[in-house]
């Protein structure tokens, strides 16, 4: 097998051809955060964005079999494309491809190949990597049949859906008729939502936000709305009359919905609008056949309410044995550590999202 590495914009057509054939062969592989879209709107940002292409001799020619987007960071380690903001990770390939991992990272020139959303199926990298665990990715499973959706959630014992129906018909009332635009390809309500998201994320203390930074948000801006059924960036919002109560940004695949930025208005916050919204949005997705809405990793309880299955993700990484590998090993050993510990402990992790958000409180300036 040989491997090439290249820039994401020197992918040529023939390679996106291949790619996207890759992506329909398999369920696993349809998450847009797996596409060639995605890969090279980060690379737009990136400048440590990289992609290995992989290919066989055949009697016409080489034939690509995979793909390998990741990003080289410091002491040749390296990374997901999208790292810190990518909810699917691994290689994109030809149904039954098996690979090696150890030479597939001495031919991207990397010592480490780090990991915390590797998706199912990539037997490989775990079967010679070193995982540090496990977690689940909430699913709300469609297979382009909303109903099926829903009677799977009366079978599971599940409330939110009567609850949602009674604060919708409450929103109704009070504020105006409650409606779905599945997508509107406003730009405004794209700022919009950045905004209501940005606040939402300091009132929890969380001071890292992606979305006030500007090459994220052009990130964002090139995948909105993208003539793509591989990946597309999608905004729905949930109206009452003509207020606008809450919004989604999502990327789309032909199969799959990824939902990324969920956020409301606050003043409607008593309506549970995010609920309400997610069993709008399965409804229309469901219509437009979309096999899986994917919630995100996390245990969150809306998303433990709304889910009919889980996806297992791996955490964990890949080394070679090299120098580099070791001193990686070393440098990265007391932050993963102290990082661990704080979310494997609920108290833990409360008490150290309060205390960032006091330090983010204290660290703004007073008004005058």
């Amino acid at each position: 097998m040989d491997v090439t590495v290249l820039r994401p914009d020197e992918l040529t057509t023939a390679d996106i051809t291949a790619w996207h054939a890759m992506q329909r062969a398999d369920l696993a592989l349809a998450n847009p955060f797996f596409s060639p879209e995605f890969t090279r709107a980060v690379g737009r940002q990136r400048t440590n964005a990289r992609v290995a292409r992989l290919t066989v001799p055949a009697p016409d020619g080489p034939r690509t079999v995979g793909f390998f987007p990741f990003e080289r960071h410091a002491l040749g380690s390296g990374k997901p494309i999208g790292s810190g903001f990518c909810d699917c990770q691994g290689l994109i390939h030809e149904p039954g491809l098996d690979w090696d991992p150890q030479e597939l990272l001495r031919a991207c020139d990397l010592s480490v190949w780090e990991y915390d959303h590797l998706a199912a199926g990539q037997t490989p990298f775990e079967d010679s990597g070193t995982p540090r665990g496990h977690a689940s990715s909430p699913v709300m499973e469609l297979n382009g049949d909303h109903r099926a959706y829903l009677e799977r959630l009366e079978d599971l014992r599940r409330k939110p859906l009567k609850a949602a129906r009674r604060k919708e018909r409450k929103l109704s009332r009070e504020v105006g008729p409650v409606r779905l635009v599945f997508h509107t390809p406003d730009p405004e309500l794209l700022e919009t939502l950045i905004r209501w998201k940005s606040a939402q994320l300091r009132a929890k203390g969380i001071r890292r936000d992606l979305l006030s930074q500007e090459w994220f948000r052009a990130i964002l801006r090139e995948l909105f709305d993208l003539p793509s059924d591989s990946c597309s960036g999608v905004l729905s919002a949930l109206y009452a009359g003509e207020e606008l109560v809450a919004m989604r940004y999502e990327l789309r695949s032909r199969q799959v919905l990824a939902c990324w930025f969920p956020a409301y208005d606050t003043r409607f916050a008593w309506y549970s609008p995010g609920v309400v919204l997610s069993f709008k949005v399965a409804e229309a997705a469901a219509d437009l056949g979309i096999v899986r809405i994917d919630l995100g990793k996390g245990t969150e309880r809306h998303k433990q309410e709304l889910k009919t299955a889980d996806l297992t993700l791996t955490e964990g990484y890949v080394a070679r044995r090299t120098p580099r590998a070791a001193l990686w090993r070393a440098w990265t050993a007391s932050d993963r550590t102290a990082r661990e510990v704080v979310r494997s402990h609920p108290r833990v992790h409360r008490v150290a999202v309060k205390a960032a958000g006091a330090v983010e409180r204290l660290r703004r300036p007073s008004a005058a």
